[in-house]
């Protein structure tokens, strides 16, 4: 490759990155016209037309769009080692970007990232809330937060929280009235408070396992939401049970709020993981925040 035609790639790319001519000129600092020939010359030397350009923006032809996808991660990794070089030489900087749930967000991640930032002034954090599964390569994330079991088989996942168990639960009010479930199948007798999944939009089935042998339910009641947090407040209410993670509902039950049922149906499984391209070369500032965040069962708790 000859050496004008790499910086004719990154031309390409920020064009179709930015979906405009102008944005891309001012990004890369050249003129609109300097970038126009540029890319009329990448296309001349491929043999094939990249950009469709109209009035009001420029997209990428299908050849384009093959090419853009296969540019992406090579700069990508191009510049995180770049910047993993200038970080060597200097104290831990820059920005980590973060994806997680809310749940984790709220009691894993952004305590320890705001001690990590209260330690050193020169790093920034940015926590995306998203009950979706994210595909952190493909929207630009350092690392996403998720369960074990969610994480890619491709991916670094380092665990950031204890194993976790499903717990239903109800009111004491409501099992005073209904009585308890005394298996899982028992729970068609039941409200029981549906979980709307962020992914495809189903219905989250109960999860059961005893002996080794698991159990699905699909369960039904009078209300759904997509929200924990409004289903909790719904199953404090005596609206039905409810089943979700014993670090949502563990407090509760402590406290008398709600009341487990169940439990010998409940086994445990991974926790929360922080999980990572294994390809990409991680900045100090980013292998700091891992360090934050990896749970060690000794201690029972994130360092």
């Amino acid at each position: 490759m000859k050496r004008d035609e790499l910086g004719d790639l990154a031309a390409f790319l920020a064009v179709v990155e930015d979906g405009s001519f102008t944005k891309a000129a001012a990004r890369i600092g050249t003129s609109q016209s300097a970038l126009s020939h540029t890319l009329r010359r990448l296309e001349e030397r491929l043999g094939v037309r990249l950009l469709t350009r109209t009035t009001r923006r420029v997209a990428p032809t299908q050849a384009g769009e093959q090419l853009a996808s296969t540019l992406r991660p090579a700069f990508d990794d191009i510049g995180a080692r770049l910047q993993s070089l200038t970080a060597l030489r200097q104290q831990p900087a820059g920005t980590i970007r973060l994806t997680s749930s809310k749940f984790a967000a709220d009691r894993i991640v952004f305590p320890a990232a705001a001690a990590l930032m209260a330690d050193y002034p020169e790093i920034r954090i940015e926590i995306s809330i998203d009950q979706r599964l994210t595909d952190i390569v493909a929207e630009r994330f350092d690392a996403g937060v998720r369960l074990g079991d969610q994480v890619q088989k491709d991916m670094i996942a380092v665990p950031i929280g204890p194993p976790i168990r499903m717990v239903v639960a109800g009111s004491p009010a409501y099992f005073a009235a209904h009585g308890k479930p005394e298996s899982p199948q028992a729970l068609a007798r039941h409200n029981c408070l549906n979980l709307r999944l962020p992914t495809l939009g189903g219905l989250y089935p109960w999860e059961f396992e005893r002996d080794g042998r698991p159990v699905n339910v699909r369960v039904e009641g009078q209300f759904t939401c997509n929200d924990p947090a409004i289903l909790i407040s719904a199953a404090i209410r005596g609206l039905g049970l409810i089943c979700l993670p014993d670090d949502h509902l563990g407090p509760l039950v402590e406290e008398g709020k709600l009341e487990a049922a169940l439990e010998d149906w409940s086994a445990p499984f991974a926790g929360y993981h922080l999980y990572y391209p294994s390809r990409r070369q991680q900045t100090p500032a980013f292998e700091l925040l891992v360090q934050r965040l990896r749970y060690r069962p000794d201690v029972g708790q994130v360092s």
